[in-house]
């Protein structure tokens, strides 16, 4: 399982100790390029799921195209 922290800088260093004493956990450090990119993923993923359930109207591709 793999889980995502935000976690405000000057509380991290604390936090991160937890895990650095069991075998089992390991962690990474993102920078904040690829933490962003990963969090507008998982918006546009929950977008995509509210489209398809009807519950958000999408645009057609032709039209966001268009716009670009």
């Amino acid at each position: 399982m793999k889980v995502l922290l935000d976690i405000k800088d000057n509380k991290a260093s604390h936090l991160l100790e937890v895990p650095k004493g069991l075998s089992y956990v390991k962690t990474k450090t993102l920078s904040d390029e690829k933490s962003l990119l990963i969090e507008e993923f998982t918006e546009a993923v929950q977008e995509l799921k509210l489209i398809r359930k009807g519950k958000l109207k999408g645009i057609p591709a032709q039209q966001l195209l268009d716009e670009l």
